[in-house]
């Protein structure tokens, strides 16, 4: 079997939603232990990881009361969902040796370093994995856009996008099973049907700095390690 990675360097972007499993919110143990260890599989190969989490599993339970509330507030709060994500990934990791680092776009000191472009980078070139919170430190932009950002600003390869299905589809498989899966998209070709891959500015930046996106399911087994070596599962998304 062939064990060269086909990326040096990766940006794995995880739903604050697939933390919370089976729950309708909080983290679920299980899931956190399991994509820890997928994540430890991919850094064992050499590869350089930076992860982005979403913060939709805190923010679900709060959702009604920020209803009422002014968008910005609830985008901040949203925000600081996501810090408590990356430091619940951030202890998983490190109880199965996995060294990592938090930087989060709002500063708050006492728990995590600022985001530094130039110190994220070091923290990659030494092996750790480096957890990127807080989206990008300002309203009306989803984590979506924040991990582009933050995989042009290191210069990552490729963006991984785990999430529940291993594709992207014609339509939902869970609720549409003669769904058809794509296994490769063009941006533009994303930003015309509105698949929902990920919000088109994120598609956007992804097609200005020539950034390819890869869909897969990441609660299967090995599918990162496999991702990462080049084996043609999920949707690719290029232009």
């Amino acid at each position: 079997m062939n064990l060269k990675p086909r990326y040096r360097r990766i940006l794995l972007k995880l739903s604050g939603e697939s933390l919370a499993g089976d729950q309708k919110y909080g983290i679920n143990l299980q899931v956190l232990r399991q994509y820890s260890a997928e994540v430890k599989k991919v850094v064992d190969l050499g590869v350089q990881v930076s992860l982005v989490v979403g913060g939709g599993n805190i923010f679900r339970g709060i959702s009604e009361a920020a209803n009422e509330m002014d968008r910005v507030s609830a985008d901040y709060m949203g925000m600081l969902a996501t810090v408590i994500n990356s430091m619940a990934l951030q202890n998983a990791l490190e109880n199965i040796g996995v060294f990592t680092r938090v930087q989060t776009a709002i500063p708050m000191e006492q728990i995590a370093e600022p985001f530094i472009r130039r110190r994220a980078v070091r923290h990659l070139e030494k092996g750790r994995v480096v957890i990127f919170a807080a989206g990008t430190g300002n309203p009306y932009f989803t984590t979506d856009t924040a991990a582009v950002l933050r995989a042009i600003e290191t210069e990552a390869e490729v963006i991984l996008k785990g999430t529940r299905v291993d594709g992207v589809y014609t339509a939902d498989p869970e609720t549409h099973p003669e769904a058809i899966k794509f296994d490769e998209l063009s941006y533009m070709r994303v930003v015309k049907d509105g698949l929902r891959v990920m919000d088109s500015t994120a598609i956007t930046l992804s097609m200005d700095n020539k950034l390819p996106i890869i869909i897969f399911n990441m609660n299967e087994e090995d599918n990162l390690k496999r991702v990462v070596l080049g084996e043609p599962i999920g949707t690719k998304v290029r232009g």
